[in-house]
């Protein structure tokens, strides 16, 4: 058990066998009563978010987490299928755990899965990836005096705004959290 100082945004906590992510938090010290904490937690089996208050007499358990990396196998209607990498052993998520990440997965793709009591229980996908564009339209050199850009698809059927020199067939560098062209790749 931990006390309250522990608790920090972006640390991880286990209330009644559950890990949660610390999201918000706040310290309050009240004139006549003990400090209370109030925070915002998400949960990371069903991504649900949960507000709770902590007094100063509470004690919160750290959640016990660990790391594998494993690859993306296949989906299957609304469940997704990866396999550890180290063991072979293989796991599915459903589309609403991993939520928008689904766009971006891709046969063989590796992402890093957390666990909690050796339990797999979010995937997160790399920075940035690597994707092909299907379709870009021509770019007329002389349209733009700054720098010009066009909105292209990818092969994930996102679409993106790149710098006109990039055409159908190029493979393309995508930040995930941002959902912007970052650079062509090599």
């Amino acid at each position: 058990m931990s006390s309250l100082s522990d608790i920090k945004p972006g640390r991880f906590i286990a209330i009644d066998n559950e890990p949660y992510q610390v999201v918000f938090y706040q310290h309050i010290k009240q004139a006549r009563g003990g400090a209370v904490v109030k925070t915002k937690l998400k949960n990371l089996v069903t991504g649900n978010t949960l507000e709770r208050s902590f007094s100063g007499a509470d004690s919160v358990e750290m959640a016990d987490l660990g790391h594998i990396q494993a690859n993306f196998l296949y989906n299957q209607g609304e469940e997704y299928f990866f396999m550890d990498g180290n063991t072979f052993e293989q796991f599915q998520f459903s589309a609403k755990t991993l939520g928008d990440i689904v766009t971006y997965l891709t046969e063989g793709q590796v992402v890093d899965v957390l666990l909690f009591n050796e339990k797999p229980v979010s995937v997160t996908l790399p920075t940035k990836i690597i994707l092909t564009v299907d379709s870009a339209p021509d770019g007329v050199k002389g349209n733009s005096a700054g720098a010009a850009t066009k909105t292209v698809t990818l092969s994930n059927g996102l679409e993106i705004r790149t710098p006109l020199f990039i055409k159908s067939g190029d493979k393309v560098v995508v930040n995930t959290e941002t959902r912007e062209y970052v650079e062509r790749a090599n």
